[in-house]
């Protein structure tokens, strides 16, 4: 009788959805939802683990308690809102400790994506506008619009992204997350006598033990905020659809598992998502900002992993790149089926405004301070929770004709400072700014 060979691919295990509702920056920090966020548990030691199912009811629950009923002209679907970074300063400024700010300023009233950014002068104002609604709390905790499902942007992320723009100049805000040495050293020799002996049940097993725990690393953010958790979790849930640990949840999207047929020994693929943008369009004048392009794209490369060391090969296989096409392809609908990838598109979008800010010297253009919104040592303080550092592996093993082992690194780059150094003029955009200005009431959104 023949024996079964098998193709094994190793991946950290991360089952995520979007971040739990931020109902207050006081309740976020610390209790349930300071150890529950991004759909895992993080505990003290860094480790990361699944809730149980009714946590998640009972992070929904906590919402709704808190949640206040919002504005009727709030809860309207609209293709252009308009916020106040001003308003939100004096919001913040007259607050106690950030502890009592409306969920209207904590989502960034209902705004979905930013696309412009408005500078008025006369006002002392810069304005953030994009597509927004009101929003509810799905099954699954993620703060999302009334009709579109699509995740609202989050006041701690913009808030992170403001502070943290020169960590973004000088090397990019990334994570990765990718098996030790001694992890791919000790999966080699595990895997050793099964390319001979063939497929026995208990292979998963063998080779999560061998691998042992992933790493977690994290650069140009606080490794305990909000926007790292994104980061790490649209990363893994990336993972986990590409390594066929759980089901895509688009049709047209399944896992690399499936495409490939076979893979060359010691070769492994790595993906990554990365930014995504067309050059920046501004007004004549340098008083209208468009954000322009899709967000995020996915990027893979091969490498070679010869004693337990990697090294890119500056190649990829046809399959793997057709995979990373084909989810580049399928982000948007994924940004609502999983609202993980919302989150990490919203977070993007909010490091290339906030490159641009700081690039541009907009708030001096602009006559603005935002010391609460901008200074490290504000009132207003980051929501913290435990910082992921390492996560177990998991196998997929399914059958093929031929063998080969496949451990999975990935990771999230954020270079804000490149795309907020490509520009073009575009006419339209000023006369976009005239007439958001000529709707507002001079409050906090219109």
């Amino acid at each position: 009788m023949k024996k079964n060979r098998i193709v094994s691919f190793c991946a950290a295990l991360l089952a995520v959805a979007a971040v739990f509702p931020a109902v207050s920056l006081a309740q976020v920090n610390g209790g349930f939802f300071g150890q529950a966020v991004g759909g895992v548990f993080v505990s003290p030691d860094g480790t990361l683990a699944m809730p149980a199912k009714k946590d998640f009811a009972l992070a929904r629950e906590a919402y709704l308690k808190a949640t206040k009923p919002q504005a009727e002209a709030l809860k309207n679907k609209v293709g252009r809102r308009m916020i106040s970074l001003r308003a939100i300063e004096d919001a913040i400024a007259k607050s106690k400790d950030g502890k009592d700010l409306p969920e209207e300023i904590l989502y960034i009233a209902g705004i979905q994506r930013v696309e412009f950014v408005f500078l008025y002068p006369e006002q002392n104002d810069i304005v953030l506008a994009g597509p927004g609604e009101g929003w509810k709390v799905d099954e699954n905790a993620n703060v999302v619009g009334l009709t579109t499902g699509r995740p609202v942007i989050h006041l701690d992320d913009l808030m992170l992204a403001l502070r943290t723009t020169e960590n973004a100049r000088n090397g990019g805000i990334s994570v990765s997350i990718d098996p030790t040495e001694e992890g791919r050293l000790a999966l080699e020799r595990a895997a050793a006598p099964y390319q001979k002996a063939g497929f026995s049940p208990e292979v998963s097993e063998v080779f999560e033990k061998a691998m042992g725990p992933q790493m977690i690393t994290i650069n140009g953010v606080p490794k305990t905020s909000h926007l790292a958790r994104t980061l790490v979790a649209s990363d893994y849930k990336m993972k986990r659809i590409a390594m066929k640990l759980e089901a895509s949840p688009v049709r047209g999207l399944g896992s690399y598992v499936d495409m490939i047929k076979s893979q060359p020994k010691n070769i492994m693929p790595r993906w990554w998502m990365a930014c995504d943008y067309e050059p920046v369009a501004k007004s004549a004048d340098g008083l209208a900002w468009q954000i322009r392009g899709k967000g995020v794209k996915v990027m893979t490369e091969d490498e070679v992993v010869a004693g337990g060391k990697v090294v890119g090969t500056g190649k990829t296989s046809d399959v793997a790149k057709k995979w990373a096409d084909t989810m580049t392809a399928k982000y948007d609908e994924l940004s609502v089926a999983e609202p993980v990838f919302g989150e990490l598109r919203n977070v993007m979008d909010l490091c290339v405004i906030a490159a641009l800010i700081a690039k541009e010297n907009l708030l001096a253009k602009a006559n603005l301070e935002l010391p609460s919104l901008t200074a490290a040592n504000s009132k207003l303080g980051a929501a913290a929770f435990d910082a992921p550092t390492q996560v177990g592996t998991q196998c997929s093993v399914i059958h093929r004709s031929n063998k080969a082992f496949v451990a999975v690194s990935g990771g999230v780059e954020i270079n804000s400072w490149a795309i907020a150094d490509k520009k073009q003029e575009v006419p339209a955009v000023g006369e976009i700014r005239q007439k958001a200005a000529a709707k507002s009431a001079g409050g906090l959104y219109w």
